[in-house]
């Protein structure tokens, strides 16, 4: 409490060394003299007051009250400067100290309207705030006036007769009903998640009470809501919760679907791909089986062919040459042993000339390796295909003027040349359908001869006119 020291009856010391709850404390001594001591602690200041008036103000520290250093009330009193006066003023002292933890809470619930569900519901809230002076001069005038001081306690709960309230509960009570059903609507909270909110919904309430506690010189820096009371007991709100929880449960398995549905396409996606790499690899390893395969048997048969080309090379002769021995050996037995036993020797040696006459072009046999055979033919079968043989008199019949039996090199009657045949011989048109053509073009149409097949050369061994895929003599293959 104060203290105080007392000189023939009048106070020498103003000081307050109260508790730290009280925001302002009027000294209950009135009358002071020239020469007090004013002592002020560092969180408080002093202010004096003349007929309802506040006059000086003083600041943390000791004074000694002389009319220069309070010249407002010197004014007032209008006494001279040196003068041993008395004076009668009114000492208030204000705490500047921040008032924690003041609690608070809603007298009657709040009636909320949810956007989301359409209901109506009634919450109630509580909490505390902070609370500090920030204009003395401000905050005597318009809260504290003649009363003997303000404490924490008359800020919300009056002076505890029942027919005052606190100074600041119907503006604080005012502002939280109407703000808070307010934000919750425009910020579309959901009254089940609201104590998500509690630290933005308690900063705009401590916003909304400043810009009115500052016309009274106090300041709340802080403001708390620390419980949202639902009413658990309302039918209301029992449909609300029941109303989320089914929508949270259908929202999850939905997603659990979504989930399922997006992890079944993704496995068949895996699946296909699977068994499509596995189709490309089984279709690689047959081609690549197939391909060993054939170059295995390329291989084979490319070695028996120089086999058998080293063969006949070691004995001398080519593979044309052995072919035409074979067909000749084959000649030989069908046509020679195998006619009328009553056939000369001389025609069956003209026979075999037919034969091998003509499966000589068929088998590319040389001239050289059928002379001892054409020998004793008087040119017999010189030609392939469609041959015109004549008798053992080599006659002729002259294509000019019909002559037959002619045995000289020009006709007797019109002296037309012999014809020449060569290895082309006598050949079918494939236009007109005309035969037996001797010449280049067809006499009927005009096509001409076809071409003979010249067969290929053999890069490797030089082997000219093949007509299989593979050469004779070395096996090579032909470049297609």
């Amino acid at each position: 409490m104060a203290k105080q020291e007392k000189r023939e009856g009048i106070i020498s010391v103003i000081k307050y060394e109260g508790p730290n709850s009280v925001f302002a404390w009027k000294h209950p001594i009135e009358d002071f003299s020239s020469g007090s001591q004013l002592i002020v602690h560092e969180s408080q200041e002093a202010i004096f007051f003349k007929n309802g008036k506040a006059l000086d103000l003083f600041g943390s520290g000791r004074y000694t009250l002389e009319t220069e250093n309070i010249p407002l009330l010197r004014d007032t009193f209008s006494v001279p400067s040196n003068a041993d006066t008395l004076f009668h003023a009114e000492v208030y002292f204000v705490n500047l100290t921040t008032q924690m933890g003041i609690k608070w809470g809603t007298d009657s619930k709040v009636r909320l309207f949810d956007p989301a569900s359409g209901l109506h519901i009634e919450i109630g809230a509580c909490g505390s705030f902070n609370l500090r002076v920030t204009n003395s001069r401000k905050f005597l005038v318009k809260i504290v006036g003649t009363e003997g001081g303000f404490g924490q306690g008359q800020v919300l709960n009056g002076d505890g007769s029942g027919f005052t309230t606190g100074k600041f509960k119907s503006l604080i009570m005012n502002r939280v009903k109407a703000n808070l059903a307010r934000i919750i609507k425009e910020q579309n909270i959901n009254i089940l998640e609201v104590d998500e909110h509690l630290d933005s919904l308690s900063e705009a309430m401590r916003i909304s009470i400043n810009e009115t506690l500052d016309d009274y010189g106090m300041v709340m820096p802080e403001f708390f809501i620390t419980s949202i009371m639902t009413p658990d007991d309302d039918p209301n709100f029992r449909r609300l919760k029941q109303q989320f929880a089914d929508k949270t449960l259908k929202v999850r398995e939905e997603e659990v679907r979504k989930a399922e549905a997006e992890a079944a396409q993704r496995r068949k996606v895996v699946e296909a791909e699977t068994e499509a790499q596995l189709k490309m690899v089984g279709a690689k390893g047959e081609a690549e089986a197939t391909k060993i395969k054939a170059e295995a048997e390329a291989e084979a048969y490319k070695m028996k062919a120089f086999a058998e080309a080293a063969e006949m090379k070691a004995k001398g002769y080519t593979y044309q040459q052995e072919t035409a021995r074979q067909v000749g050996m084959e000649a030989m037995q069908n046509g020679i042993t195998g006619g009328e036993s009553g056939g000369s020797g001389i025609g069956d040696i003209a026979g075999l000339g037919v034969t091998l006459g003509a499966m000589g072009g068929v088998m590319n046999m040389t001239r050289e390796a059928m002379n001892p055979i054409m020998d004793s033919s008087t040119q017999v079968g010189t030609g392939f295909g469609n041959v015109i043989s004549d008798s053992a008199k080599d006659t002729w019949d002259c294509p000019n003027c019909g002559a037959k039996g002619i045995t000289s090199k020009f006709c007797p009657d019109c002296g037309s040349p012999k014809p020449m045949m060569n290895r082309v011989g006598v050949w079918d048109c494939s236009n007109c359908g005309t035969k037996g053509i001797t010449s280049k073009f067809c006499p009927d149409c005009g096509s001409p001869m076809p071409k003979a097949d010249e067969g290929w050369t053999c890069p490797n061994c030089g082997t000219t006119g093949i007509k299989s895929k593979f050469c004779p003599d070395c096996g090579q293959k032909k470049d297609e």
